[in-house]
């Protein structure tokens, strides 16, 4: 029986969420398989993917065919850098000492550069978030502004409008000296 390890999708419309599994290479996609490997979830950043190690390694190394999301998968948890070091000692290059130092000094390397691609991805978030609340906060400014000049001209109009004094009026000029003849 040919084995594979391949992605069984789980999850809603939308919002993938897979099986590693084992499984019959005639089994349909998300039909029967031998066994449940880990999981692997694509929507977070970066992908959480949780996988039994050391059963994952048992199945790469008896002969089990990938698919290419699985290969790429495994690869980056490394079990596909284990088998490979485990081999060496079959044929004799490695000792169980140097396979346990690389694969250990490879994990580090791996943690630290996810560490970094998380921190830098929750930095460029809380960027992105105060730069959408500063381009909110100037936008809001403008618009007060607006408002501000909308209303202050209706107000300074009235009070810019030159109001006719009775001594510079020529009607009003008119009705004194009429009211002055009348008087005498």
């Amino acid at each position: 029986m040919a084995t594979k390890i391949r992605l069984q999708r789980h999850g809603k419309k939308g919002y993938a969420f897979y099986h590693v599994v084992v499984a019959d290479s005639r089994a349909p996609r998300d039909g029967r398989f031998i066994e449940k490997l880990g999981t692997y979830n694509p929507n977070t950043n970066p992908a959480t993917i949780d996988i039994d190690f050391d059963r994952t390694l048992t199945w790469v190394g008896t002969g089990a065919e990938m698919s290419d999301t699985a290969r790429a998968i495994l690869s980056y948890k490394g079990v596909l850098y284990k088998n490979h070091l485990i081999k060496g000692v079959a044929k004799g290059a490695l000792t169980e000492a140097d396979v346990e130092k690389k694969f250990e000094a490879w994990l580090n390397d791996k943690g630290a550069k996810i560490t970094a691609k998380t921190e830098g991805h929750s930095d460029a978030m809380k960027k992105a978030e105060a730069d959408r609340l500063a381009a909110e906060r100037k936008t809001n400014e403008e618009r007060a502004a607006a408002i501000a000049a909308k209303n202050a001209p209706e107000v300074e109009e009235e009070a810019e409008t030159p109001v006719p004094t009775p001594e510079a009026d020529p009607v009003v000029e008119a009705a004194e000296e009429a009211k002055k003849e009348d008087e005498k």
